[in-house]
């Protein structure tokens, strides 16, 4: 019987290893005879390199960094028409008006060119970087590149080229009504290549953190987290997250891969760090906070002197 397991398994993996197909771990079989991250480097040779993403982010490691101050964002307020679009591993909207963030020690002004997201299973983990080994329910990614590259091709050829940024969702106990032209186009992207417009145009602010919850994050230089993997993205990760009703979280499972089988679990497991360094905005808040309380402790005592 163990024999025959066993044969039955290298049968498989040798069938797979025939594939130059990419997929999720949720969508191997013997049947599919896809690559699973585990054999990424096979179906692309980048995925086998040293600085991949994502990672697992320990915060005890992280090395405060004065030079991550806040981002300064532009355009990110104006609502636009756009289109979602099930792309057969994740849903994604193109950005085609102009929205840019600099500062927090990005190399220049970076433009939005695209946002997608990785989840797991009905509001289960999902999420592609994990904080101290928590895995949270989903994960937002808008890709940003240098604004003096004409293409996505032309900045990944930059180590330093493109910059993302990744947000945490958590489960909420209310509805998060900035999410519902989202979700309705949602429910009509079921399927592989299916499209839909917006019912109403939306704004990336909308979407994502208020500027006040964005000062705290991580940074630290990765790759792409789906094949090539090209390592040449500038991470940042919020360490704040967005809230979606459980009901919310739980739409994206209703959409189908390529190959038909439910899209859930749609995130590459977390890779070597390899020496990298993870930095953190934190000291600067809390440096911030320390200096606040200070100040209100000095006003209450002179306000009371006896």
């Amino acid at each position: 019987m163990q024999f025959l397991i066993s044969s039955f398994f290298m049968a498989c993996m040798l069938k797979m290893s025939y594939s130059a197909d990419w997929c999720y771990q949720s969508q191997v079989t013997c049947e599919t005879h896809c690559k699973g991250p585990a054999l990424w480097a096979e179906a692309n040779g980048g995925c086998g390199g040293r600085s991949q993403s994502p990672i697992n982010i320990v915060t005890k490691r992280a090395l405060p960094d004065e030079r991550l101050t806040p981002f300064k964002f532009t355009g990110y307020e104006h609502a636009f028409k756009a289109t979602l679009t099930n792309n057969g591993h994740s849903v994604k909207v193109d950005i085609k008006h102009e929205a840019t963030v600099r500062g927090g020690n990005l190399d220049g002004v970076y433009k939005a060119v695209q946002f997608h997201l990785h989840w797991g299973k009905d509001g289960g983990p999902g999420s592609e970087h994990t904080v101290d080994g928590e895995q949270y329910p989903m994960e937002l990614h808008i890709v940003h590149m240098k604004d003096k590259y004409g293409s996505l091709t032309d900045a990944l050829k930059d180590p330093t080229g493109v910059a993302v940024l990744g947000f945490f969702y958590e489960p909420s106990t209310a509805v998060n009504k900035n999410y519902d032209t989202f979700l309705s186009a949602l429910g009509n992207t079921i399927n592989h290549s299916e499209t839909k417009d917006f019912t109403h145009p939306i704004s990336l602010h909308q979407l994502i953190l208020t500027e006040r919850n964005m000062t705290n994050y991580y940074r630290y230089q990765g790759s792409l987290t789906t094949p090539g993997c090209t390592e040449a993205v500038v991470w940042t990760v919020f360490q704040h997250a967005i809230p979606l009703h459980h009901t919310q979280l739980r739409a994206f499972s209703s959409l189908k891969f390529a190959d038909g089988k439910s899209m859930v679990e749609t995130f590459r497991p977390v890779q070597p760090l390899n020496g990298r360094q993870v930095y953190t905005s934190g000291s600067a808040a809390v440096l911030s906070c320390a200096a606040l309380l200070v100040t209100s402790v000095a006003m209450a005592f002179l306000s009371h002197p006896n």
